[in-house]
């Protein structure tokens, strides 16, 4: 790893300016190229959506492998995860967008898995009552971004534990207290939940195949910082008779605070943060207040213009609230000839904000009707668990 001083990414903790490349190559992760993009973009007879084309997602594992059962006839099922402690900031929702759109252009089964039980082991002052209310309302929130109600489930741990527990059993003999130790760092006062977690976390990438009795295979788009818990997963699984699941892998959103910092439920630092929840006042006040890449003065500004790479706010403009390429060249080239100021910038984002959060906030009133329809607590009728947990014999898993 680089010196401690300069950035560290774990699923538990981000600091520091983070150099992507170079987290890249520490990870053992591919490129996405455009060669795989034109792929990708062609097998879906689409466009691709803002944070492929833009950079945003970077990185892989065995996209290809995706992409080439899919052009076999193949199918092959989206998962990803949120730890309910708080409400989603708009950084939460990039993999859920992403899976979205997955789900619209190839009509692939969606597995979303609400962990309220992994963040009551990881902050042990968050009461699990809280954890789990937590957990419902940031699911409205995702569903409410558009997912096909009869193609969406839900692993909602405290209450799905009756149908994920046999499986992870399996996984769980499989991985070594060393292991566990040496990917995340625990220290000796790591409680015995937080180490179980990654059993728990794979259960969804192998369950589809467990429950048909044939290999399935999964894509589980990410932040990058989450991929030690799937390296884990990807060394165990052909083991176990699956495959492994791939990975697309997203760099983290910057915090609205300045670019050594990222988007957080984590500490006090609400204002790093723009939060669904927000009120259209806090929205601008955070919005005002957040860093940008502008120059000292309105004169120097126009002459010299600014560096959107640095500024929180075209971060925000990167990632979601300029959708269309026109708008966001014309954004990004204006800031930096100086024909755009920030405060100006500034204003545009903060309606463009409040005008998502609201319908935000009408969707997922309407998810919450069917939200419960969603979550998985038991084993599907006549499935014995007792079977042996492994793919039809002789089947390919790689």
């Amino acid at each position: 790893m680089p010196a401690k001083e300069e950035f560290t990414v774990t699923p538990y903790e981000v600091t520091g300016r983070i150099d992507y490349a170079r987290l890249r190559e520490l990870f053992g992760t591919e490129d996405l190229t455009p060669a795989l993009l034109e792929r990708l973009r062609t097998a879906a007879g689409r466009p691709l959506p803002p944070s492929v084309e833009r950079g945003i997602y970077y990185s892989h594992r065995d996209l290809g492998r995706i992409l080439d059962a899919h052009a076999a006839g193949r199918p092959f099922f989206l998962y990803s995860g949120r730890g309910p402690s708080g409400p989603l900031h708009t950084s939460h929702l990039l993999a859920f967008e992403l899976s979205k759109w997955f789900q619209d252009a190839f009509g692939a089964e969606m597995w979303i898995e609400i962990t309220d039980d992994e963040k009551v082991w990881a902050k042990t002052d968050l009461p699990r009552s809280e954890a789990y209310r937590w957990g419902l309302d940031n699911l409205a929130d995702l569903l409410a971004l558009g997912f096909d109600p009869k193609k969406t489930h839900v692993f909602f741990d405290t209450r799905s534990i009756g149908a994920m527990y046999p499986l992870a059993v399996d996984v769980a003999r499989k991985i070594p207290y060393s292991t566990a130790k040496a990917v995340f760092g625990f220290p000796p006062s790591t409680n015995v939940g937080l180490v179980f977690y990654t059993a728990l976390q794979t259960v969804p990438c192998f369950y589809p195949s467990w429950i048909q009795g044939e290999p399935v295979l999964c894509l589980i788009p990410c932040g990058i910082d989450q991929d030690p818990h799937f390296r884990v997963t990807r060394d165990l699984a052909e083991r176990l008779g699956y495959p492994k699941p791939a990975l697309l892998h997203s760099q983290m959103t910057q915090g609205l605070l300045g670019p050594d910092r990222v988007m957080s439920t984590t500490g006090d630092q609400r204002d790093n943060a723009l939060f669904v929840s927000d009120t259209p006042k806090e929205v601008e006040r955070k919005l005002k207040k957040a860093f940008t890449g502008g120059r000292a003065t309105v004169e120097e500004q126009r002459r010299l213009g600014a560096n959107p790479e640095i500024c929180s706010v075209w971060a925000l403009w990167r990632s979601k609230f300029a959708p269309e390429r026109a708008e966001f060249e014309k954004i990004t080239q204006d800031c930096r000839s100086g024909a755009l100021l920030c405060g100006d910038c500034k204003s545009m984002l903060i309606d463009r904000v409040n005008s998502w959060f609201a319908g935000q906030s009408a969707r997922k009133e309407k998810a919450r009707e069917w939200a419960e329809s969603t979550i998985v607590e038991t084993l599907p009728d006549g499935f014995d668990p007792r079977r042996g947990g492994t793919p039809a014999a002789g089947v390919e898993t790689r």
